[in-house]
């Protein structure tokens, strides 16, 4: 190989790594531009996060929003206690008073059985005889009737003697100088029943009316 070959190689080499020198100087500049970018970027960023924030109010809002929530749940749950206690109540009172309609369909039946006592004569029920057989079955029907609506909390209401209360009676008509004191219960024309504390049905009654009142000046009045 001449020396020309040689001095040729030398200097493509030399090229060579020159060009590889200046694209590396290249990269390195790039990178650092790009990792300056990168900062400034990351810079701003904080920039922004640290800016002024209106955290008293924030706080307020939240606290507002807080509280209403916190009512609002307190409504529910006093409502849901409510209904609660509502349907406890329809709950127990339906099967209290559940069977209202069914006694008052039986009492018909015991007001036909005492009517039927009341129909015989008093001087017809002592002896012997079909008929005093009769009246001893009907009686001891009504006994057995009244004992099992008793049983389960239901009453006879018979108010004879007793002050006239409307809440509980019904005046069917006044009886003059029956030996009780005006505005008393002289007769029970059909007797009233209750169911637990509830009226079923109003006892009908005639009313003591006293023919002669006196007045406040001590004057009879009729």
């Amino acid at each position: 190989m001449s020396t020309q070959d040689n001095e040729d190689e030398n200097t493509e080499e030399s090229t060579s790594s020159n060009t590889m020198s200046e694209n590396g100087t290249d990269n390195v500049i790039l990178d650092a531009e790009a990792e300056q970018d990168q900062t400034k970027t990351s810079i701003e960023s904080e920039a922004i996060s640290l800016e002024p924030v209106d955290t008293e109010s924030k706080i307020s809002k939240m606290e507002k929003e807080i509280a209403d929530l916190k009512d609002q749940l307190l409504r529910f749950m006093a409502e849901a206690e409510n209904v609660r206690k509502r349907s406890e109540r329809h709950l127990a009172e339906a099967h209290k008073y559940g069977v209202a309609n069914l006694a008052r369909s039986i009492l018909t039946v015991a007001d036909d059985l005492s009517r039927a006592l009341q129909a015989v004569p008093e001087d017809q029920r002592d002896g012997e005889g079909l008929l005093q057989t009769l009246l001893g079955g009907v009686e001891a029907v009504e006994r057995e009737l009244v004992k099992a609506l008793e049983s389960n909390n239901i009453n006879r209401i018979d108010p004879t003697g007793e002050p006239f209360d409307p809440n509980f009676h019904e005046a069917m008509y006044e009886v003059p100088d029956s030996g009780f004191s005006n505005g008393t219960v002289a007769q029970v024309v059909q007797p009233g029943y209750s169911l637990h504390d509830r009226l079923l049905r109003p006892a009908r009654v005639g009313v003591a009316k006293d023919l002669e009142v006196k007045s406040d000046n001590g004057d009879t009045e009729n």
